[in-house]
């Protein structure tokens, strides 16, 4: 049978626990190969939305479908995906090659094939010369890989992860997630990332979705989630921000005018907004733009807000800068750091304006929405 370009699909899916809801009405579609991540705060339902798939849970509502069937039911050893665990769950009385090895021997398979399936496994997470190794032999970041070859060993259609590195210093943390995104172009199988790590979310996935209180809040690669955000929930969640209210005067297709304290200022925009629309512009911290105060009285044609430097933090290639405004407001500026800028860098109590890069602002709605 032909694979189908979507392979896992959530269609309508409601979960109900204690007459709580954990999802509401959610609509997912998982396409073949790709490379998905569940994010959002904890509580917000994407662990329920991996166990509906894995078939630890059965959904309320909705179908669950998995390769074109629908999966309701049906235990998770009969589906063709399997979950590697925050826990690792490895049998302590087993040696790596044992653990890798039972599922196979479960389903009676020949003795050779059973063989050379471990240890064609093993290699691929680079674990081969530790076969004979006992799990509490093994570091962390060891038995984590362990756990990957046991849960591949069995070719699954879709590989289940639930935040299998939280547990790892961040060192090791970030080299499996790079060595889990080589694995995956490489065996082409559809793995499900759940985490509340935003950097985590980026550094490996196709698509990311997005949640809070069992509902999708936006689906998009990396960057259209990053740098187009749907709402301020999105906004708020998947990095720092500068959050200005403003006001419209004016709207066309593509931009528009609006009062943004004591400044006008003309804005990209892709949304329909009204005159007299209250909203929110979005700011990244690497966005802005930063002048001494003695510059910025030449410039013309774009916006800037007086204040004062509050404090820098150096970060190596970059440094932030803490600014408030003269309106009372606080902001943040990312800036590069480099050799050429050490005699020019700010310092608590400098004067300066502040503005940002044209065209790299996002105007959202001001709807009531806090931030996380």
């Amino acid at each position: 049978m032909e694979r189908q370009q979507t392979i896992v699909e959530l269609k309508g899916v409601s979960k109900i626990f204690d007459d709580q809801p954990a999802l509401d009405n959610v609509d997912i579609s998982i396409r073949d190969g790709e490379f998905l991540t569940l994010l959002g705060p904890s509580g917000c339902g994407k662990t329920t939305i991996l166990r509906l798939i894995g078939g630890f849970e059965s959904p309320s509502s909705g179908t669950v479908t998995i390769d074109g069937r629908d999966v309701y039911g049906l235990p998770p050893e009969k589906r063709a995906v399997n979950t590697v665990f925050q826990s690792y769950a490895l049998f302590p009385h087993m040696n790596v090659y044992d653990n890798v090895a039972f599922g196979l021997k479960l389903r009676k398979l020949p003795a050779n094939e059973v063989r050379q399936t471990v240890i064609d496994t093993l290699k691929l997470v680079q674990m081969d010369k530790f076969r004979n190794r006992m799990p509490h032999e093994l570091s962390g970041g060891q038995q984590q890989r362990v756990a990957i070859a046991r849960a591949l060993v069995n070719k699954p259609l879709v590989l289940l992860l639930d935040e299998p590195f939280s547990a790892l210093d961040r060192r090791l943390r970030k080299q499996m997630q790079l060595d889990m995104k080589h694995l995956q172009r490489e065996l082409g199988i559809t793995f499900v990332l759940v985490t509340h790590d935003q950097e985590e979310a980026f550094t490996m996935s196709d698509r990311v979705v997005v949640m809070n209180h069992g509902n999708v809040e936006q689906s998009g690669s990396p960057r259209e989630i990053y740098e187009e955000p749907e709402n301020l929930f999105v906004a708020h969640f998947v990095g720092e921000t500068n959050l200005f209210d403003g006001s419209v005067v004016s709207s066309t297709e593509k931009r528009l005018i609006a009062d943004i304290g004591d400044l006008r200022c003309s804005l990209s925009s892709n949304r329909n907004h009204q005159a007299g629309d209250r909203v929110k512009v979005l700011l990244r911290p690497e966005d802005m733009s930063l002048i001494s105060e003695d510059e910025y009285v030449h410039e013309e044609g774009r916006p800037f807000f007086p204040g004062t430097v509050f404090e820098t933090v150096y970060k190596g290639t970059t440094y932030d800068v803490v600014v408030e405004l003269d309106s009372g407001k606080t902001v943040l500026a990312t800036e590069f750091f480099n050799e050429d800028a050490v005699n020019v860098a700010y310092r608590a109590g400098d004067r300066l304006a502040v503005s940002w890069i044209e065209g790299w602002e996002v105007v959202l709605p001001d709807v009531s929405q806090e931030p996380v």
